[in-house]
């Protein structure tokens, strides 16, 4: 399919151009993945010398959606503790927006982590995004390392992964793991696509490990790795594909 008589207004461009301009490699490498034939546009294999608006464009190699909206933002802050999921607080408390310094962007927080909860939040200015993403049917998981009371014995995975009653219902993790064990701690791994509120302390709580310390590692194929805390970076465009595939954007 030829897209050479579609108009070339000025929201048009040359789809390698946009394509390397979303991070996807050079206008070379490009050329050669729509050569290939693994790029499409709204649906269909895409040609060189293809012209897209990026605004409105849908755009996937190998299947995977690429964002070439320069207006929307997507980044990973990892929350400190004692910052609250919020971008103000009357109450003069610290939150999620006093990080993000002088930005323009109108960004707001996907899902929430507690005050005393750190790790990894996305941050977004794309509203069909964060509804998707934050909405269980979706299934995307989120990972924590949590410091507990006491020895776990290992077979408690097994337990979790069957499911343990709180009081409002039922909820089973998606894994389950000790990383480290000491005379009164343990460190644990705990993997879920379960939203609700202090879910992993209230769940950890229930079998008798309350919770010491608890850091999200990571949503979906986002990972915090080595961020420092207090820090802000940009979902890469592969996280960003990935994420839009898995919550079928």
């Amino acid at each position: 399919m030829s897209f050479e008589s579609e108009p070339t207004g000025t929201a048009s461009i040359r789809l390698q151009k946009a394509l390397a301009t979303a991070g996807v490699g050079s206008r070379r490498a490009s050329e050669q993945l729509i050569a290939e034939g693994r790029v499409t546009v709204d649906g269909q294999v895409a040609e060189l010398g293809t012209r897209i608006d990026p605004d409105s464009a849908v755009v996937r190699v190998d299947g995977k959606r690429i964002n070439l909206r320069a207006d929307l933002v997507y980044l990973v802050l990892n929350k400190p503790a004692g910052v609250i999921t919020a971008m103000s607080d009357p109450h003069g408390r610290s939150t999620v927006g006093d990080l993000l310094g002088d930005r323009a962007d109108r960004l707001f927080h996907v899902g929430r982590l507690d005050a005393d909860t750190e790790g990894l939040l996305l941050l977004t200015n794309d509203g069909e995004f964060a509804n998707r993403l934050a909405h269980p049917s979706h299934g995307v998981i989120k990972t924590y390392v949590a410091e507990v009371s006491g020895q776990v014995d290992p077979k408690l995975a097994r337990r979790l992964r069957a499911g343990v009653e709180l009081e409002d219902g039922p909820v089973a993790v998606d894994g389950f793991r000790v990383l480290d064990l000491s005379a009164d701690r343990t460190l644990v791994e705990v993997s879920l696509h379960e939203g609700r509120k202090h879910i992993v302390r209230r769940l950890l709580a229930e079998v008798g490990h309350p919770v010491r310390r608890l850091v999200r590692t990571s949503v979906g194929p986002v990972r915090l790795g080595d961020q420092r805390p207090g820090t802000l970076r940009s979902l890469t465009p592969e996280e960003l594909a990935q994420l839009f595939q898995e919550i079928g954007l």
